[in-house]
């Protein structure tokens, strides 16, 4: 995987390649290699009993987010970009317009665990 794919027009998803500022939302930041890195995210998304990674490639993750009240699942994915020491996210529902900003909420969540765990 070389990109992740664009937010649809709906306001139910946010990535840090959305040129859209409503959808934009900032990479997560790392230094160290890329191993480290992803192994830092591994356990950040692992530690959050809602979040399963499906797929798990070099410099890609993709994890299936469920809903706590109606179990609807949401798309999570990441991609590491190791030469400017950043991972591009997007987090998107599947079904819905709206999603009163959980995606969002979701994103800075993890990227407040991951900022812990790399400064520990």
């Amino acid at each position: 995987m070389n990109a992740l794919p664009p937010c649809p027009s709906s306001p139910n998803c946010v990535s840090s390649l959305s040129a859209d500022p409503a959808q934009f939302i900032q990479p997560l930041i790392y230094s160290g290699t890329l191993l480290e890195a992803k192994a830092r995210l591994i356990s950040v998304l692992q530690s959050m009993p809602q979040i399963r990674i499906v797929v798990d490639c070099e410099r890609y993750l993709h994890a299936e987010c469920r809903s706590r009240l109606f179990s609807f699942v949401d798309d999570l994915e990441f991609l590491i970009e190791e030469t400017k020491g950043i991972i591009h996210v997007r987090s998107a529902s599947r079904i819905g317009y709206w999603d009163f900003g959980a995606n969002r909420k979701r994103v800075e969540a993890i990227r407040s665990r991951f900022q812990a765990l790399s400064s520990e």
